[in-house]
């Protein structure tokens, strides 16, 4: 489990318990303040769970690899895939967002209706 995940929830849970607060308090500062912490701590949580899929998705991709190319071809796959994470760390926001657009084609593609079959016209 990434430690995104961990401080995410952390932050997630304080940020309610302040909104909380805030709410029975009548404090509307204190109440979006812990809005505002909840929110970051579920963006983080998120960016955890992308880095763990990620690394899921390498260490199949490797194990896959290493079955079908054999050990040699792998060390190349690695250093592509090391690579490729280094990417998504030094820029995550930019990685969640091609992640997101992928996400966002595929789902316009799968939910997409049919198109209607055109009226038959009949013929005499």
């Amino acid at each position: 489990m990434d430690t995104d995940r961990i401080a995410g929830t952390a932050k997630d849970m304080a940020g309610k318990v302040e909104g909380g607060i805030g709410e029975m308090t009548g404090d509307k500062q204190t109440e979006a303040s812990g809005r505002a912490r909840e929110a970051s701590g579920v963006v983080q949580n998120l960016y955890g769970q992308a880095k763990d899929a990620a690394r899921d998705a390498g260490d199949a991709a490797m194990n896959f690899a290493r079955d079908t190319l054999g050990d040699d071809r792998v060390d190349t796959l690695r250093d592509g895939t090391q690579a490729l994470a280094k990417r998504v760390h030094d820029n995550p926001i930019g990685a969640l967002l091609v992640a997101g657009g992928i996400g966002f084609m595929l789902a316009m593609l799968m939910s997409r209706p049919s198109r209607p079959q055109p009226p038959r016209r009949w013929r005499y």
